[in-house]
């Protein structure tokens, strides 16, 4: 098993609140994982760390190798790190291959000399970048809305245009966070598939918060749970599944926080 992320006692402190506090995980190459946990658990906390969104207060975050310390946060989609965010990252007033094509622009090496003069490079990459529009538009199968303008389109087609635009990035590892929210269940299910032929077609590893346990038991190859900013369990959905932690966390605790309702949580995470 080749360790593609490692994030090592990783936290966030804002003021005298830690959002995240002593968190590791490690994410294989080729797998799916999950993180879960209550509202308010830290999970997009987490997230917004491993994508360069906040600085870490104290841990490691070791990408394919690279400490990302060492790394300029706006650089970290340039070396393979893709997300999606749950309120949509979009240009409404653009079409759904425009949005697109704003996830290859950490693949264009032209200069504004080079696009001045038209010069062959930029036009090259030009056609490059389209090319792997219309082959991410294909693979999501929406090539009957490619020249909609987004703001006009369903949420559930808008949350694919999100997924598109960070395919467009070409990453080795990419994080969704809260793809099928808000999504009814034919959506969710096309996001799920969608989800497994990244990773089996593209070879692209994910990592993706989600509060739809059945989508998160159905696919995911380990799965792990943050309480109160805590990592308190991993593993396998069968072992989160049955850890009396994770039950606690969902069913009430010691903390008197009972989130969500006894009834919802043990027929999502039983």
């Amino acid at each position: 098993m080749t360790v593609l992320l490692s994030v090592q006692g990783l936290s966030k402190t804002f003021g005298g609140l830690k959002a995240v506090s002593g968190v590791d995980l490690d994410v294989a190459e080729g797998e799916i994982c999950s993180v879960i946990g209550p509202n308010g658990a830290g999970k997009t906390t987490l997230f917004n760390l491993i994508s360069g969104v906040l600085p870490p207060s104290a841990g490691r975050l070791v990408f394919a190798g690279r400490d990302l310390r060492e790394i300029r946060p706006w650089h970290f989609a340039g070396i393979g790190i893709g997300r999606t965010f749950q309120n949509l990252a979009l240009f409404k007033h653009g079409t759904v291959a425009e949005n697109m094509l704003t996830g290859r622009h950490v693949h264009l090496r032209s200069t504004v000399f080079d696009a001045v003069l038209h010069l062959g490079r930029t036009r090259r990459e030009e056609i490059a970048a389209r090319r792997r529009i219309e082959e991410i538009i294909e693979f999501l199968e929406i090539e009957h809305i490619r020249d909609a303008v987004v703001g006009t389109l369903s949420y559930g087609q808008q949350k694919r245009v999100e997924l598109g635009r960070a395919l467009a990035s070409d990453p080795k590892l990419l994080l969704l966070d809260e793809m099928v929210s808000g999504m009814n269940r034919e959506e969710t299910e096309d996001i799920a598939r969608f989800i497994l032929d990244i990773r089996d077609q593209l070879g692209i590893t994910i990592l993706m918060i989600e509060h739809d346990m059945r989508i998160v038991m159905d696919i995911s190859d380990r799965v792990h749970v943050l309480n109160f900013g805590e990592k308190i369990a991993g593993g396998t959905p069968d072992e989160v599944r049955s850890d009396p932690a994770v039950l606690e966390a969902y069913l009430g605790s010691k903390h008197g926080r009972a989130e969500p309702a006894r009834g919802e949580a043990a027929a999502h995470v039983g």
